[in-house]
């Protein structure tokens, strides 16, 4: 059974780096898309890096050029990284896999997802 422990986040100042994992225990996740999504109050949930098995990558406009997604096969991990923060970066974040080659930022191509984790950009 796969499932998705998320670590990172939680409170980051203005300007810093977001930091978040995606781990999935004991299973191994070549041949999976992993993505990353987040959530606003009142918004949709919003895909902003993807990455298969293959290490191709793709991101969402209103965070490319400043993120970072990279995976550790071995550790069945994932990583992102978002640098430059602003307070529109504050969500619930999720990451999510799929089996599929495809990298695909839609949510609804995701069937495992993650316990989502609060980011707050503030000072």
């Amino acid at each position: 059974q796969l499932q998705l422990v998320q670590s990172g986040g939680g409170w980051v100042q203005p300007g810093g780096s977001l930091n978040l994992s995606c781990a999935a225990p004991g299973f191994n996740l070549d041949g999976y898309g992993i993505g990353w999504f987040r959530q606003a109050p009142g918004k949709e949930r919003d895909g902003i890096a993807c990455i298969n098995s293959s290490n191709r990558t793709s991101f969402g406009g209103s965070v490319r050029g400043r993120t970072t997604i990279s995976r550790d096969n071995a550790k069945s991990t994932v990583h992102l990284r978002i640098n430059s923060v602003n307070s529109e970066d504050t969500a619930v974040y999720y990451c999510a896999a799929a089996w599929t080659t495809a990298t695909t930022l839609m949510p609804r191509r995701y069937d495992h997802w993650g316990q989502g984790t609060q980011v707050t950009v503030s000072l």
